[in-house]
């Protein structure tokens, strides 16, 4: 393994094991495999146009380039970049550009205004997420951005994905639309919430709870969210040690990879561990069956039919192949190019939170889809 700046590193290869999901999904049939093939980590000093390369909490691959949106609150921002690999492992990550984001009014954001991310490029455009700052009375949005950066329009979200007076119903403080994906029929895009709406169910904990996201559809060419179906989140995998008690899961990105098929990030996190505290997984998910709850105010006391979900791919397998033996802050994950045998590539990202709680990785991680 090595890591240099425009980062090289050698390859360990992992067939992975596939397990059931939990709670009362029903299992779907599993028709991906993945194979790691490489890790890349981009140092924590990389900088571009006087930003630092830090916070990247998704990806995205079009046309040959990457896009990586940055969390930075201050200067909201996403990078066009480079990536070189082959069966054999990473050859280089080449940050090439940078776009700052701005406001409706063509300015930046004010600081705490936003909180941004997740990103995908639409034929010329960008669309993208901000949870917003709950607490402070910002609401999320979701909004369609041209090439520069500069605003073009705002989905119309519904009441019930934005803040409510009575504190128990609308969104939770960095839960909301922490994932977007295109559909599969170009039609539209999925947003997905990180955790579930208060009148919906609970946060999930390590003891068993009943935590439902809503993952909604947006029509493209009337910007109005249409259906929504259910995924139901697994328990906090590890409890928080060492005098520490935050710990947390939630959807942290999704892939529409087939129609009402998708591919899962869920990332459980706790504090006080060596290891960096972070359980990432990939399911496959199939909402082919799933009831449209869009008419639901709330999902407590109703019957509905779930998304069915099934363990791809646990992170935890490759831990020791990885640096540091760290899983890091898995937020984002994109299909790439073929390999040179036809197969399809997978990426997923890290955000390093640009290392204010500490040393985090940019770290990116490669996987091969065998069929």
């Amino acid at each position: 393994m090595r890591i240099v700046v425009k980062l090289l590193f050698s390859c360990t290869a992992l067939i992975i094991t596939s397990c059931g999901g939990k709670k009362d999904s029903k299992e779907a049939e599993n028709t991906i495999n993945l194979r790691f093939v490489d890790e890349y980590v981009l140092p924590a000093e990389s900088a571009l146009n006087s930003t630092k390369v830090g916070g990247l909490s998704s990806i995205d691959y079009a046309n040959g380039s990457y896009y990586l949106i940055s969390d930075d609150t201050e200067s909201p921002r996403f990078y066009q970049a480079e990536i070189s690999f082959d069966l054999n492992g990473f050859d280089s990550i080449f940050i090439k550009s940078v776009t700052l984001l701005k406001d409706k009014n063509g300015i930046g954001f004010s600081e705490g205004s936003i909180d941004p991310e997740s990103l995908r490029y639409d034929n010329g455009s960008f669309i993208w997420t901000s949870e917003g700052n709950i607490n402070n009375g910002v609401n999320p949005f979701v909004r369609i951005s041209d090439s520069k950066g500069k605003f073009v329009k705002d989905i119309d979200i519904r009441d019930r994905f934005l803040i409510h007076p009575d504190p128990k119903f609308g969104p939770r403080h960095n839960g909301v639309f922490e994932s977007i994906t295109l559909s599969n029929h170009q039609k539209g895009y999925w947003a997905a919430m990180e955790l579930p709406l208060k009148q919906d169910g609970d946060e999930p904990t390590v003891d068993e709870t009943d935590s439902p996201v809503r993952i909604a559809f947006i029509n493209k060419e009337t910007g109005s969210f249409e259906k929504e179906i259910v995924y139901e989140l697994d328990n906090v995998a590890r409890q928080a040690k060492n005098g520490h008690s935050f710990e947390l899961n939630g959807v942290v990105e999704i892939l529409e990879y087939d129609t009402n098929k998708f591919l899962v990030l869920e990332r459980s996190y706790a504090m006080g561990y060596k290891d960096g505290g972070n359980t990432v997984k990939i399911y496959d998910v199939d909402a082919s069956n799933a009831t449209d709850v869009s008419n639901f105010k709330s999902l407590k006391d109703r019957n509905y039919t779930k998304a069915t979900k099934k363990l791809l791919y646990n992170f935890d397998t490759i831990r020791n192949d990885l640096t540091n033996g760290v899983v890091d802050n898995i937020e984002g994950i994109t299909f790439g190019p073929n390999f040179e045998n036809g197969n399809r590539s997978l990426i997923v990202v890290a955000d390093n939170n640009f290392n204010l709680y500490g040393s985090q990785l940019n770290q990116f991680i490669l996987f091969e889809i065998e069929k």
